[in-house]
């Protein structure tokens, strides 16, 4: 077999003229997998106060919103607005906001330096900001480093912060929004939704900076009807001990929505399904515990980190869990034996893991419903609707069993790299393929395993961090004459930037006679980094010094060298 299809029910068709809010919040139309309830629902539960938030008024909030932004700030078809917030009650009325009026989103992690934001505005050129208000003085400078007024930079508040009384903030725009004539909001053309941005979602290369795909309105509708189809939701035939989704479920809202899996299936999937979200603005361990027995949460989204803690802290052990009856695993690889552990601290669960990447608009495969718990190491099977090839490094096609880089197609898979037509090429194939670069192998059922990255991104918790951007950076110290980054293995992130240096001649020379020395260049590098990027590029991995970096012919780095001596490290010290 040399194309593999997915072998869940067929996915039904559904219209390509709708925008995200108006099928997710104005039900415009009706499909097979949609749970229909008689009792009113909270879509979302603050964490913090314990606010209530129903879908009637998730449309309202939204409607109000984009009059205001389309009266005071002209948005309208094509306009792409920033959005820099950690989760919040208001988060989605920001986004469908500005897709009523015809724009688009762009979606920025809340802690990125004042450089990377800056970098993100120049590459997203947005005309308006939204920022939350904790992150406003930071987005300010990063702004006017990119020429955005002040007055084009709204805040994201909680309902009336005093110290914002001369800025313009969400909770105000919504209100006065009330004044204003109701937006016409037409269906779009036939077919325009699935070439329509909707989002700017952050993914990066391995060539350093960071890129922003392209999300159409009908990908995030497709991989939320993807996995509906493929969960059986709303399928009355589906035994009782199978059924993983529908209305009353209560989910954790830990997952940030700036995150393709937070997006579509902590924020999209939830509502779709009649769920509620119990919203955090921020990961807190001891808080989710609690919210899991005041709440009686009954599904965990959440990434392997977190289950990590789930497993081994002592709080987990004295915590009530009994209301779980689901955990859904998603961002990076999860282990066999941390599957085990979450299983030996909440038994007789259903435990199910995800695979998928931004540029496939976060699903590929997940755990069927037949299987309570997946097939521990697999990534699940491919989701409704979607097809798969395994391309071997001669181009031939794998066969079942047989390793190859997974190439994907569906309707979920995103349109590319905006402005950035090589690097759209490079990924984006024609046919409407896409290359993931993990090499996996497909076995007889259908079970995804990955066995080895091709790309040279390293996964801390779920994000991406390019292992060039930190090379690049580091050559840059004096100390610095040649430097090879990898990720190393680590219980709680995934994994961790770990940097091999070749030090200038004199220093090398010294730092093997004088280890008091070697430390304080470690310290100086590592200093060099956290001062001026995010936190998951720190090399909290460590620091090794090397005589040479390894490289091809081509002057291309042989990091399966470096990791190899990475394992051999640690398997020393482990001996010692």
């Amino acid at each position: 077999m040399a194309t593999f299809h997915s072998t869940a029910p067929p996915l039904i068709p559904f219209p390509d003229n709708l925008t995200v809010p108006q099928f997710f919040l104005d039900g415009r139309v009706s499909h097979p997998t949609e749970p229909i309830v008689a009792k009113n629902i909270p879509c979302m539960i603050d964490e913090s106060n314990g606010r209530r938030i129903y879908l009637s008024e998730l449309r309202t909030r939204t409607d109000c919103l984009a009059r205001t932004l389309k009266q005071k700030w002209k948005l309208d078809d094509g306009s792409i607005v920033a959005l820099i917030s950690p989760n919040h009650i208001d988060y989605g009325v920001c986004c469908w906001a500005v897709h009523r009026v015809g724009g688009s989103v762009a979606l920025v992690n809340p802690s990125l330096t004042e450089d990377e934001i800056a970098y993100h505005f120049q590459l997203a050129k947005p005309a308006l900001v939204i920022s939350f208000v904790e992150v406003y003085d930071l987005v300010l400078k990063a702004a006017s480093n990119v020429n955005i007024p002040k007055t084009n930079i709204i805040v994201l508040d909680n309902d009336g912060n005093a110290t914002f009384s001369t800025v313009p903030t969400i909770a105000k725009l919504i209100n006065e929004g009330t004044g204003f004539l109701p937006i016409e909001d037409r269906p779009l053309a036939p077919r325009e939704a699935r070439i329509k941005m909707a989002f700017l979602c952050f993914s990066s290369g391995t060539t350093g900076k960071p890129k922003a795909v392209v999300i159409s309105h009908y990908n995030i509708i497709c991989n939320v009807l993807q996995c509906a189809t493929f969960l059986r939701v709303n399928d009355p035939s589906l035994p009782k001990e199978q059924v993983r989704h529908g209305p009353g479920d209560v989910c954790t809202g830990v997952l940030p929505f700036y995150h393709i899996y937070g997006l579509v299936f902590g924020l999209h999937f939830a509502i779709y399904t009649k769920a509620t979200i119990v919203l955090a603005q921020k990961f807190d361990f001891g808080k989710m515990l609690a919210s899991i027995r005041q709440y009686r949460i009954s599904h965990l989204l959440i990434v392997p980190p977190m289950a990590v803690l789930i497993s081994k802290h002592p709080a987990a052990e004295k915590a009530d869990l009994s209301s779980v009856k689901f955990c859904l695993i998603g961002g990076a690889p999860v282990s066999a034996e941390l599957s085990k552990q979450l299983l030996a601290r909440i038994p007789d669960i259903q435990l199910g893991q995800a695979y998928g990447m931004t540029e496939s608009c976060g699903g590929v495969s997940l755990t069927p419903t037949n299987q309570q718990v997946g097939t521990l190491g697999s990534g699940g099977q491919l989701l409704s609707g979607t097809t798969a090839k395994l391309v071997k490094p001669d181009g031939t096609l794998a066969k079942v069993g047989e390793p190859g880089e997974l190439y994907v197609h569906g309707g979920q898979v995103t349109l590319g790299y905006y402005q950035n037509p090589s690097a759209t090429r490079e990924t984006f194939l024609e046919g409407g393929w896409i290359r993931t670069g993990d090499e996996v192998i497909l076995k007889e059922n259908g079970d995804l395993f990955i066995i080895d990255r091709l790309k040279e991104l390293i996964k801390v918790k779920a994000s991406q961090v390019a292992p060039a951007e930190l090379e690049g950076h580091l050559l840059e110290h004096p100390d610095v004459a040649d430097v090879g980054v990898i990720g190393v293995p680590d219980d709680y992130s995934g994994e961790l930037p770990f940097a091999y240096v070749v030090l200038q001649p004199q220093l090398a020379e010294l730092v093997t006679k004088d280890a008091k020395l070697a430390a304080q260049i470690k310290e100086r590098l590592f200093k060099h980094v956290s001062s001026a990027k995010s936190k998951e590029k720190w090399l909290a991995g460590g620091i090794g010094f090397i005589d040479v970096v390894p490289k091809s012919q081509s002057g291309k780095i042989l990091r399966r060298f470096l990791r190899e001596k990475a394992a051999e490290s640690l398997r020393t010290r482990a001996k010692l």
